[in-house]
C-alpha cells in the first residue's frame, strides 16, 4: 500500500474508536491496538525527535480527551441544525463532523511533532469532504461546520469554544512575508486569524491575517471580507445590493 492508503487505514480505525457506529465492523477495542501498531510502524520510518514508541504512547493517552471533544462536536451539530433528526444522523451523514473528527486526531499528532502523517490525514478529509483544515489549527470544543464545502482553516488559526462556520468560509493568510536576503517565504509566524468563543461565520466570508481577531459572541455575515479585528458582540455584514427585477416576455 502507498503511504496515503496506510494513513487512510489508521483514520478508519480512529473513526471506529471515536464513532463506533460508523465503522462498527472494525470493533472499537481492536481498533485501539491497530492504531497504536500502525502509527508506531509509520512514525518509525520518519525523522522524529523522540522514539516512535514514546510518541505513540503519548498519543494513545490523549485518545480519551479526543473522544470528549468529538462528543461535544456531535452535540453542537445536533443542537445547531434544525434538520438534524438525531446524533446518529450527524455522525453518519455530516461531512463537517467527519472533517473535524479527523482533525482532532491529526492535531494531536501535529502537537507531538510527527511529520507528514497529520498533513496526509487532513488531505484525506479534504478530498472526501471539500473541507481543508490544517492539522496545526487550534480548535475549541463544540465546533460545528454546517454544509462545509469550500471551508479553509489555516495552520495558525486559533478558534474558541462553540464556534459555527458555514460553507465557503476562509480563515486564511494575507500576503506572505519574505526573507529580505534570500527571498524565501518566512515560516513559523502567526499568519491566520483568531476566532473567539460563541462566534457564527456565515457562508462565503473571508477573514485573513494573523493579527485579525473576531471578538466573542459576534456574527459575521455572508460574503464579508475582513482583514482587521472585530470587537466582541459585533454583527458584521455587507450593505445588501439592490437587485433588478424584470418581467419575462
Amino acid at each position: 500500500m502507498t503511504l496515503p492508503q496506510r494513513i487512510a487505514h489508521i483514520v478508519r480505525h480512529g473513526m471506529a474508536v471515536l464513532h463506533p457506529c460508523v465503522y462498527g465492523e472494525l470493533g472499537a477495542a481492536g481498533a485501539v491496538g491497530e492504531i497504536a501498531a500502525d502509527l508506531e510502524r509509520e512514525i518509525a520510518l520518519l525523522p522524529t525527535e523522540r522514539p516512535a514508541a514514546a510518541i505513540v504512547a503519548d498519543f494513545m493517552a490523549r485518545l480519551p480527551e479526543i473522544r470528549r471533544l468529538v462528543d461535544t462536536d456531535v452535540t453542537a451539530a445536533y443542537e445547531g441544525d434544525p434538520a438534524a433528526s438525531s446524533r446518529m444522523e450527524v455522525v453518519m451523514a455530516y461531512p463537517g463532523l467527519f472533517a473535524v473528527t479527523v482533525h482532532r486526531l491529526a492535531h494531536e499528532l501535529y502537537r507531538l511533532k510527527v511529520p507528514i502523517i497529520p498533513r496526509v490525514m487532513s488531505e484525506l478529509a479534504h478530498s472526501k469532504t471539500g473541507i481543508d483544515i490544517h492539522p496545526g489549527a487550534q480548535i475549541g470544543e463544540r465546533f460545528f461546520i454546517d454544509h462545509g464545502t469550500g471551508v479553509v482553516i489555516g495552520e495558525t488559526c486559533v478558534i474558541g469554544r462553540n464556534v459555527k462556520l458555514y460553507q465557503g468560509v476562509t480563515l486564511g493568510a494575507k500576503s506572505f512575508e519574505k526573507d529580505p536576503v534570500t527571498g524565501a517565504l518566512v515560516k513559523g509566524i502567526k499568519r491566520h486569524p483568531n476566532v473567539e468563543d460563541n462566534v457564527v461565520i456565515y457562508a462565503g466570508a473571508t477573514i485573513l491575517g494573523g493579527d485579525t481577531t473576531i471578538g466573542h459572541d459576534s456574527e459575521i455575515g455572508g460574503s464579508v471580507w475582513l482583514i482587521s479585528s472585530v470587537p466582541p458582540n459585533s454583527r458584521v455584514y455587507n450593505k445588501p445590493p439592490a437587485p433588478t427585477i424584470k418581467a419575462i416576455g
